[in-house]
């Protein structure tokens, strides 16, 4: 199976070479223009470790379709975000065999810290990345009060955040950490 391909409409962060026209920066198209044309399907592995990891980290990059995006309030702003379960739908399609581990979990007296594995299985063997993920647990009020702010549960808020970002580190979403 060739090598899925790049494009700088794809936002990857592992691009080998800038291509012709290039200009360093990612530029989000503007409202006034058109949504970018999705990009050609791309046929799953058959099997576990077929691909390598510069195919996985390709598939993994391409940008998102709308319909699996949701997004949250932050002040005014709408955020876009992946849910765990989309990460784990994707991942399970495009490579097959991944493995999460949480590696360690931390508590503070507001704050739960967690660090976790996200393990592919490439053709040149298992390729992992860590990432850490937090919540706070209560914050003081104006008045004073103690109080529990984390929607859900603190330790799975925690686990999704690290969980999400380390499929980012493969390339997953990536472009929606740019500001």
């Amino acid at each position: 199976m060739p090598s899925p391909k790049l494009r700088p409409s794809d936002r990857s962060y592992s691009h080998p070479e800038p291509t012709e026209g290039y200009t360093g920066t990612w530029e989000q198209p503007t409202p006034a223009e058109p949504t970018a044309t999705p990009a050609p399907r791309l046929e799953p592995p058959d099997k576990i470790g077929q691909w390598t990891i510069q195919e996985t980290i390709a598939a993994l990059s391409r940008r998102l379709p709308d319909s699996i995006m949701s997004t949250k309030s932050q002040g005014r702003s709408k955020i876009p975000f992946i849910t765990w379960y989309a990460v784990n739908a994707i991942l399970d399609k495009y490579s097959p065999g991944w493995c999460w581990e949480m590696r360690s979990v931390q508590f503070t007296a507001d704050r739960v810290f967690v660090v976790g594995r996200l393990s592919l299985q490439t053709s040149e063997g298992i390729v992992y990345r860590e990432a850490t993920g937090s919540e706070e647990l209560k914050a003081t009020t104006r008045d004073g009060e103690i109080k529990e702010i984390a929607y859900g549960d603190p330790s799975s808020n925690a686990e999704s955040m690290a969980f999400r970002r380390c499929a980012a580190r493969f390339g997953l979403g990536l472009y929606l950490y740019d500001k």
